[in-house]
């Protein structure tokens, strides 16, 4: 047993005797699918689903891009994976995902790769050694037996889109974004192809939909400006297409940009992660299926990119920051999504990557990084994924990040063996006290976007014709309605609070005609107002200017109702939920116990005709 040098005695003779909590071992009588409320993941019957999960990589590649992929030497820290999940060679599957198991893991991230999901060459015997029976089949074919195996087990599968091609990520290396060695139709449909190929299997949970989206030599990928390097609007689209094309069960997992700008001191650049959501938030076709994600290494930091030598710059990395610093910059990045209730961001967030070298000499910043890092996911109660689970070892030496390592004749080398220093924390992680139970439903507040195009959230709606031909159009998701709006910029906020119910026949409303006499509630503007017994759920613009109002039936009455300007500030109420859905623009919104009846704008000469007023009404 080699025991590390820094390590006092009496830590060394304890950590053999810890042990993960027998609350912490993997569920087996959990109920997929899994959806959200709130901040939390649920399972099918509502009761809280905490993702405690590890990454078991390969799949997506470790080859690092030069030389001959059959030398080990080639590949990220000597391990070879063969293009499947790592250690097929050296344990049988079954005993790989004991290990998990042992270690309280209950659902794995497994990358893939758009290059393995079409790669017909079969597996080489040795990388299926101690799996004899995948002998011959595809990587994708031994893919599909991981998953099953995985499955069977009672672990949740996340499906991981990793990279373009199979080789090691994520540098400057043709996978830094989505579109970035194909093209972005090419990556839609595989998506579609992957959630199609599992969506019998209600324990494959969600569609993590790329990794670590980043800057390559030239540009950098973006956040909502509608180009074809837009991360925003590609996962956007992406995952409607995997709801309505695919399986409407899965979890739609989208992280944030990692990277962005040039890392030389002088150049602008940062690691954005999640902090463009605050501004500007994903709405899906169904409600209770976003979870964002964020990436959190000790060598990298809010303004650097991780790099040593080229690329590195003096700014801080996480390790370098004091506790409190850590936990501001950590909250602000990423774990505000979570951390802020009824927001039209809000969504939980899962810390899908984490990590740090357990025998090989970790320096002491290192080691309180990783302690301040979990002292942080124990006090938010957030979902996390290690990375990674598996790795090879010689004679108990190797890359030593893997929780779990198995040599070339098959001899496993795991956390709780006594030399580990990260078992403590890990034992604390994975068995800390948190939410459980039943998670009761909680209101969604949702932002619609029509900036560059149609933001149509409505299932149903995507179903039927074009409601405005020509106009950008924008509509609540089936059950939420309209109860905010902006002056200018075309945003829209939508809500089920107080009210549930299923939208029914539509009505277009491009004049006046439901305003009834004497009841003119925006004297000199123009007005469209939803039928007596409708409210809005929708709207169109052409340009700035407002065009048609869209209107559902639902269980309202007519009351009477009151006018909201905000033409010249902010008219939302005090302490509105759902957040600043239109930064740094005018808002008008509806109280919670009000519905949207109708929208005023002005054609005067000096007025864009964007959205002046709101009519609401009370429930």
């Amino acid at each position: 047993m080699r025991f590390l040098r820094a390590a006092p005695v009496a830590v060394l003779l304890l950590v053999p005797l810890l042990s993960v909590p027998a609350s912490a071992a993997a569920e087996d009588d959990w109920t997929g699918p899994l959806s959200t409320r709130g901040r939390w993941i649920v399972d099918a019957d509502g009761d809280r689903f905490k993702l405690r999960s590890g990454n078991w990589h390969g799949a997506s590649g470790t080859w690092n891009g030069s030389g001959s992929t059959e030398e080990d030497a080639n590949h990220h820290a000597g391990e070879n994976s063969g293009r499947v999940p790592l250690g097929l060679d050296r344990a049988p599957m079954a005993e790989i995902i004991a290990g998990f198991r042992e270690i309280g893991i209950n659902s794995i991230r497994l990358p893939f790769s758009n290059e393995m999901v079409h790669d017909t060459r079969p597996v080489t015997d040795d990388a299926v050694a101690a799996n004899p029976a995948l002998r011959g089949r595809t990587p994708l074919q031994v893919y599909d037996t991981v998953v099953r195996e995985l499955t069977a087990a009672g672990l949740a599968v996340i499906l991981n889109n990793h990279t373009n091609t199979t080789r090691w990520c994520c540098g400057v290396d043709g996978n830094e974004r989505w579109n970035a060695s194909q093209a972005t139709a090419a990556w839609e449909d595989d998506w579609v192809f992957m959630a199609r190929r599992y969506q019998d299997n209600e324990r494959v949970v969600g569609a993590d939909l790329y990794n670590e989206v980043r800057r390559n030599v030239w540009d950098d990928p973006n956040w909502g400006l509608g180009d074809n390097h837009d991360w925003f609007a590609a996962s956007q689209r992406v995952a409607d297409r995997i709801l309505t094309e695919a399986s409407p069960d899965l979890l739609i997992i989208v992280e944030g940009i990692n990277w962005t700008g040039i890392p030389i001191d002088g150049f602008a650049h940062e690691r954005p992660t999640l902090e463009p959501a605050r501004r500007l938030s994903h709405t899906l076709v169904d409600s209770g299926k976003l979870v964002y994600s964020a990436h959190f290494y000790d060598y990298t930091g809010p303004n650097h990119s991780g790099a040593t030598g080229t690329g590195e710059t003096t700014d801080p990395r996480y390790r370098d920051l004091s506790p409190s610093e850590l936990v501001s910059v950590l909250n602000r990045q990423a774990f505000f999504v979570s951390g802020e209730a009824d927001q039209h961001f809000t969504a939980p967030v899962w810390i899908s990557e984490f990590g740090v070298g357990g025998r090989e000499g970790t320096g002491s910043a290192q080691r309180a990084w990783f302690e301040n890092f979990v002292d942080h996911l124990i006090r938010t109660d957030a979902d996390f994924a290690y990375w990674p689970l598996v790795g090879w070892h010689d004679n108990r030496r190797g890359n030593g990040w893997a929780l779990l390592h198995w040599d070339a004749a098959g001899h496993r080398m795991g956390l709780y063996d006594g030399d580990d220093w990260r078992a403590a924390a890990w034992t604390r992680l994975i068995g800390a006290q948190g939410r459980t139970g039943h998670v009761a439903p909680v209101a969604d507040w949702s932002m619609l976007s029509p900036d560059h195009g149609d933001f149509i959230a409505s299932r149903r709606m995507r179903a039927l014709p074009d409601f405005d031909s020509g106009a950008r159009k924008a509509a609540c998701p089936d059950g939420q309605r309209l109860i905010g709006l902006a002056h200018t910029g075309n945003r829209g906020l939508c809500t089920d609070a107080g009210l549930t119910w299923r939208p029914g026949t539509h009505t277009v409303v491009t004049d006046e005609r439901h305003v009834r006499p004497g009841q003119d509630w925006a004297s000199g503007y123009t007005k469209l107002q939803c039928p007596e017994g409708s409210l809005l759920t929708g709207y169109s613009v052409r340009g700035a200017a407002v065009s048609a109002a869209l209107c559902a039936p639902g269980p309202v009455s007519a009351t009477s109702g009151r006018t909201v300007w905000f033409d010249r500030s902010d008219n939302r109420g005090t302490a509105p939920k759902g957040g600043d859905f239109a930064y740094g623009r005018y808002k008008g919104q509806c109280a919670e116990n009000e519905y949207a009846a109708g929208i005023a704008y002005t054609g005067r000469i000096d007025s864009g005709r964007t959205p002046d007023a709101l009519y609401c009404r009370r429930l």
